[in-house]
């Protein structure tokens, strides 16, 4: 290994230190003004969602909002050594800039953009706003995730020239104007998929850092090392994340979390030509948002009648008797093993 490809390990690794330690400082600031303000979350009345409402009525007031430690995280560093790159004259300080308009630049604005989105959802839900005093409804959600992956969409098409699907063990195809709904689809599946992840104490938490992981490896191999940087800054805020947020969690996630790295964990996928891997990396995310689709459709189709106790299926355990502990290690495991999965996937294909 080369001097340089020496000092881009060395750049991603101080940058997911950096941002472990920065976040670990930022939350004692963030859980106080959380705990002071009451900014907990409100759970769902027992009317709409009886078993949810019976599993989760002890996690009622926990202060949510908790995301914003891992996004602003990210954006404080990027933007700090965006700065300081261009007024210090120190080699190594200039080289540790991440944020370029090829690789990085998209996946910040999109994690920015949504992380507010998903603040104004946490608020409306603590406030008890909303047309049913619980925030967003799922379809203003989707409206929204619509919306920006539209954004993101033409920016791949138009600014980064992008029309180009990888299929492993196949080859690149160019798909033209198609690239803008399939890069659609990806992105909003995604955010709606983290979204339903997130429910359970380090549940999300430990699934994206697998996957944001496995994607960092991805863009590295790419030769994308900002994008990879970007990815171990995301990770070492999760990370930090975690360590408040395992059973019994000092605060959750929220919307301004899982909307934000969903639709950003989509990005990635798209910028490093790896959609149909997703799925395999993401096959925790998947088996969530399938298992909302089939409890949804069923009950539509079937005068009400449920395939499972509770949706997400995370509830669905809940609810025959299993420890949240349990449940959540066990993702755990299983996304670490799939996440293994979807690398060996890529490196027999670049081989």
């Amino acid at each position: 290994m080369d001097i340089s490809a020496n000092f881009d390990v060395i750049k991603i690794l101080f940058l997911g230190t950096i941002s472990f330690i920065i976040t670990i400082a930022l939350t004692p600031i963030l859980t106080h003004f959380l705990y002071k303000y009451k900014l907990g979350k409100q759970i769902r009345s027992s009317e709409k969602a009886p078993i949810y409402s019976k599993l989760h009525a002890k996690k009622s007031g926990t202060p949510t909002m908790g995301g914003i430690l891992i996004w602003f995280t990210t954006l404080i560093l990027a933007v700090l050594f965006f700065y300081l790159a261009k007024i210090a004259n120190i080699s190594f300080i200039e080289k540790l800039n991440f944020l370029t308009r090829a690789e990085t630049l998209l996946p910040l604005g999109a994690l920015v953009a949504s992380a507010i989105i998903g603040l104004w959802d946490d608020i409306f839900n603590i406030r008890k706003l909303g047309p049913n005093g619980g925030g967003l409804t799922v379809k203003r959600r989707l409206l929204f995730y619509t919306i920006i992956a539209i954004v993101g969409a033409y920016w791949f098409y138009a600014k980064l020239d992008w029309d180009v699907v990888h299929v492993p063990f196949l080859g690149n195809y160019e798909i033209g104007l198609w690239y803008i709904p399939l890069a659609i689809f990806v992105i909003v599946a995604t955010s709606f998929s983290v979204n339903e992840t997130d429910g359970l104490d380090g549940l999300a938490g430990g699934v994206l850092l697998s996957a944001f992981a496995s994607f960092a490896v991805i863009a590295f191999m790419q030769g994308r090392f900002n994008l990879a940087a970007f990815c171990v800054v995301i990770v070492g805020s999760l990370l930090a994340f975690l360590w408040f947020n395992i059973p019994p969690a000092r605060f959750i996630m929220g919307d301004t979390g899982s909307m934000a790295l969903g639709t950003t964990l989509g990005i990635v996928a798209m910028l490093t030509n790896s959609v149909l891997v997703l799925p395999i990396i993401g096959f925790i995310l998947v088996i969530e948002s399938m298992s909302v689709i089939i409890q949804l459709t069923s009950k539509k189709l079937r005068k009400g009648k449920k395939v499972f106790l509770s949706a997400p299926i995370h509830h669905h355990f809940e609810a025959k008797g299993w420890p949240e502990s349990k449940i959540v290690m066990r993702v755990w495991i299983i996304s670490g093993v799939t996440s293994v999965l979807g690398l060996i996937l890529v490196l027999i294909d670049h081989t």
